[in-house]
């Protein structure tokens, strides 16, 4: 299928004719049916906020804490809605997603990345339809595991699907496309949360909790239509059929090159019978395994989530009234597609490094200016009866510029980064510790936020703040850039860079340099 052309080289730019391809269409398009998998973890970080706002939900599910908010005649504006069962309904999805995510490593690996983000989006869509149909908490709960399991499979599988289906200097691109669909999941969600709130007789919950069904169909449907990557199929002995598909999506007949990479770095995968016991291991694969703990980590200790999980209830306890409190995070749903679009465009122009980079001083700023805002007016005691109407623009201002600076570095690259930099043997098993620290801090911080808010007042914007700085220092004397450099000849970043070549040893089965296996085939 024809598309536009571009050449790849296989030596990080240094020789043009070394992977000869094109952008098809047929890549284009199926990179954009996988990346629909992260609709379903969007409009479920969405949706949650929103439903734990709706006074019919707390009522039928969560009497203490709607008769709580109803009887509490205090002005403190920090302490509303403390309440650790209500945040146990948010935060149990990301602790099933964090165990999902090691058995989804395993089927990832033996039957393929497609398969798995089909049987996540199934389990998604079981669980939507439990939670809609509630009758008790315990469906809640139950509903909520499915959907992490369902979160946990696509998580796992289809970062990895996109880095090794695109061409190598467009991954950056395609990558970010599945942040694009989880910010465009928030910002649907926000906006049912909006309109179904306003429905009489108090059922528009279970719309809002039912509907996160339709982006699980969406998976699942294009799971059907999707192809394997030709990694994965190399790595599990199907090589005719990966340099047939090879040569569909690249649009030529010389993949030769690239083929036999990809078959090196299978042969190679093989001769380690254990992935989960050489990932740990000291020499070769310490730079990867550090960079797949702390990125996840520092991603979530950006307080991003704190915004996206209780968005409505965040500016509903600084003074904004229940239908201002969701407009307002429809509002930050809006910049939060906006400036992942940035993302898409210059990921693969500016690099990884200068986005993280950017983005981190960009947080920064405007996390203090909120901090400060809601310090001087609500001071320690959070006792304010009436918010002027500037206040209150000034603060969403401030924390949209906070959004956008997040969504456009450590949102999408944060799940870009980690995916392309894991050496075919230990990728799958790579992608599962990114994916357990990641809901393991999403469910921390979910399940924690509303106490610290209580407890530390507005100095949490502080302590995120704090964060903001050590890992934006952090990408600046430890993240090597890895654009434009092929997939599987990703270990060379790490024999370069300063800090990490100490770890890098030579006489590792997958220690073998790639460049000069390149230039030898």
């Amino acid at each position: 299928m024809g598309g536009v052309g571009f050449a790849v080289s296989g030596r990080r730019g240094d020789d043009p004719t070394q992977y000869p391809g094109k952008l098809t269409w047929y890549v284009v398009m199926t990179l954009m049916a996988a990346a629909m998998g992260g609709l379903i973890f969007g409009y479920d970080i969405g949706i949650s906020g929103g439903v734990t706002s709706m006074a019919p939900f707390l009522e039928k599910f969560f009497p203490s804490v709607y008769h709580k908010q109803m009887d509490d005649t205090s002005t403190n504006q920090y302490c509303k809605f403390d309440s650790q069962i209500l945040t146990l309904f948010t935060s149990s999805l990301y602790l099933a997603a964090l165990v999902a995510s090691f058995f989804a490593s395993t089927m990832t690996k033996k039957f393929g990345r497609r398969k798995s983000m089909m049987f996540g989006g199934i389990i998604f869509l079981v669980g939507a339809i439990i939670n809609a149909a509630a009758v008790h908490i315990s469906m809640l709960i139950i509903g909520r595991v499915l959907l992490g399991i369902g979160v946990g499979f696509a998580n796992q599988s289809v970062p990895l699907y996109l880095s090794e289906m695109s061409p190598y200097n467009y991954r950056g691109t395609f990558n970010v496309c599945f942040q694009l669909m989880i910010t465009i999941g928030i910002l649907v969600a926000n906006l049912f949360n909006y309109f179904f709130a306003k429905i009489e007789g108090g059922w528009g919950w279970r719309l809002s909790l039912g509907l996160a069904g339709v982006p699980a169909i969406i998976i699942i449907i294009s799971s059907f239509f999707l192809s394997d990557t030709p990694n994965s199929l190399v790595d599990r002995g199907r090589e005719e059929e990966a340099k047939t598909l090879l040569k569909r999506i690249r649009g030529v007949e010389n993949i030769d090159a690239e083929f036999n990479d990809i078959l090196a770095a299978s042969n190679e995968a093989k001769l380690l019978q254990n992935p989960w016991q050489n990932i740990f291991k000291r020499r070769c694969y310490r730079p990867q395994l550090v960079m797949s703990i702390m990125i996840p980590f520092f991603q979530q200790l950006t307080g991003i989530n704190v915004i996206m999980f209780y968005a409505p209830v965040l500016f509903k306890t600084i003074g904004f009234g229940s239908d201002a409190s969701l407009m307002s995070a429809v509002i930050t749903g809006v910049i939060n597609v906006l400036a992942t679009c940035v993302s898409i465009g210059f990921a693969d122009r500016l690099g990884r490094r200068t986005l993280f980079l950017e983005g981190g001083v960009q947080m920064l700023i405007f996390q203090i200016a909120v901090a400060a805002l809601i310090g001087v007016k609500f001071g320690v005691t959070g006792d304010v009866t009436e918010l002027p109407k500037w206040f209150a623009i000034v603060v969403v201002i401030c924390i949209c510029f906070y959004v956008a600076g997040f969504a456009w570095s450590w949102g999408p690259l944060g799940w870009l980064y980690p995916s392309e930099i894991f050496s075919l043997e230990i990728r799958s098993a790579g992608q599962s510790v990114n994916v357990a620290v990641n809901m393991f801090f999403t469910f921390l911080v979910a399940q924690i936020f509303l106490v610290m808010l209580c407890r530390m007042k507005f100095g949490l914007f502080i302590f995120f703040a704090f964060f903001v700085i050590v890992m934006t220092s952090f990408c600046y004397f430890l993240m090597p850039e890895t654009k434009n450099i092929p997939i599987e000849e990703m270990t060379q970043i790490w024999r370069d860079h300063w800090f990490w070549k100490r770890f890098m040893d030579d006489d590792h089965v997958n220690g073998a340099n790639e460049m000069t296996r390149i230039e030898q085939v």
